[in-house]
C-alpha cells in the first residue's frame, strides 16, 4: 500500500509530495501503518468504522478494487492545509494523526475519497 500511497499523492498533489520528500522525506508513508494494518479501526469512532468497511468492501465491485487507499489519502488531504502551513515532518505528521485518532468526520472523509477517485479516472481518461 505504501508504494500506491507515494504515486497517488505524487499524482493528485505533488505540493504535498514535495513537502513530504523535503521535510525529512517521509514519502515512505509509514505513518499509515496502522491505518492499513487495522482497516481504519483506531482512526475512526466505532459506530462509523463499519460503514467505512462496508463502503471500501463494496468499492471493490463498483469503483475501485483500492478504495482503502483513497480513504487514506482523504485522511491525508483532508487536513492539508494544517500540514503544509505547519510544514509538518515525520514526527509531527504522525503525532498529528495520533492525536486525531476518533476525531475525524467519517461522511466527510469517505465523500472526499469518493471524489479523489473520480478525479484520478478524469486525469486518466484525459491523458
Amino acid at each position: 500500500h505504501f508504494a500506491n500511497m507515494r504515486s497517488l499523492i505524487q499524482i493528485m498533489d505533488s505540493e504535498m509530495f514535495e513537502l513530504m520528500h523535503q521535510n525529512g522525506d517521509y514519502t515512505h508513508f509509514y505513518f499509515c501503518y496502522r491505518w492499513f494494518l487495522l482497516d481504519f479501526k483506531r482512526e475512526l469512532l466505532y459506530e462509523d468504522v463499519f460503514s467505512v468497511w462496508e463502503t471500501i468492501w463494496a468499492a471493490k465491485h463498483i469503483s475501485s478494487a483500492h478504495f482503502m487507499l483513497f480513504i487514506a489519502l482523504a485522511l491525508v488531504e483532508s487536513y492539508r492545509d494544517i500540514i503544509l502551513s505547519n510544514s509538518m515532518d515525520f514526527t509531527d505528521i504522525i503525532k498529528f494523526f495520533n492525536e486525531m485518532a476518533e476525531r475525524h468526520n467519517a461522511k466527510s472523509i469517505l465523500s472526499l475519497a469518493r471524489y479523489l477517485v473520480l478525479q484520478l479516472q478524469m486525469l486518466i481518461e484525459n491523458k
